[in-house]
This record gives structure tokens, C-alpha cells and sequence, in this order.
């Protein structure tokens, strides 16, 4: 059986995911696709997400033109540390869903820190 690319992003992030589950941290989860990207904080339990941001928000979407570049992410990773900071957290686990730690996720990442969020 081969796999496609979709296929084994998906079983990369569900071994991290099961691992984050277990653990029983909060995750900051990105979803990426061509023209956005996407954060959210979810608990511990999976069960609840505490906040969001993406390049969809209209607050976003007033700073960057288009949703698909590196200022974006970065545009998204500071208004998800906002968010959660507002929410009273702190200190997530970052699930990057099976995507490399390279690009957007990492401006995203790297963004979500500087705004005072510790993974």
C-alpha cells in the first residue's frame, strides 16, 4: 500500500496527538492549507477549544493581504497568544499536526512565543 503525502501527515500528527492526549497538556494545533492558517488552543482533554485565530478573522485579515505567507502566520501567532493569554493560559504543548517545524508553522510558532505563550 503507498501512502500520499496527506495520508502520512495524518499519521505523524495522530502519533503526537496520542502522545499530547496522554500527557494531558493544553495544545496550541495549527491547520495550514494554501491561502490561510490556523491555531487553536484546545484543553487538555480534547474535549474543548479555548480559543482560536486564523487568517480568516477579520482583524487579520486587516494587517496582511494574503493569508498564505510567512507574515501572516506570524499576524496569527501573536493574535492565538493574545487570546490565550486573555484566557488565562499560559503554557501549551504545540501540536503542529504532522506538519515540518519549517515556514509558516514555525513563524506561527516563533510568533505564539515572543507574545508570551510557553511550550
Amino acid at each position: 500500500m503507498t501512502k500520499d503525502k496527506a495520508t502520512s501527515r495524518t499519521v505523524r500528527a495522530r502519533k503526537t496527538r496520542i502522545r499530547l492526549t496522554a500527557l494531558g497538556a493544553t495544545r496550541l494545533a495549527v491547520y495550514r492549507t494554501n491561502t490561510h492558517i490556523y491555531a487553536q488552543v484546545i484543553s487538555g482533554d480534547g474535549a474543548k477549544v479555548l480559543c482560536s485565530a486564523s487568517t480568516v478573522e477579520a482583524d487579520v485579515r486587516a494587517k496582511v493581504k494574503n493569508g498564505g505567507n510567512k507574515a501572516a502566520a506570524e499576524a496569527v501567532g501573536t493574535r492565538i497568544a493574545e487570546k490565550a493569554k486573555a484566557a488565562g493560559i499560559e503554557v501549551v504543548a504545540f501540536d503542529r499536526s504532522g506538519y515540518q517545524y519549517h515556514g509558516r508553522v514555525k513563524a506561527l510558532a516563533e510568533a505564539a512565543r515572543a507574545g508570551g505563550l510557553k511550550f
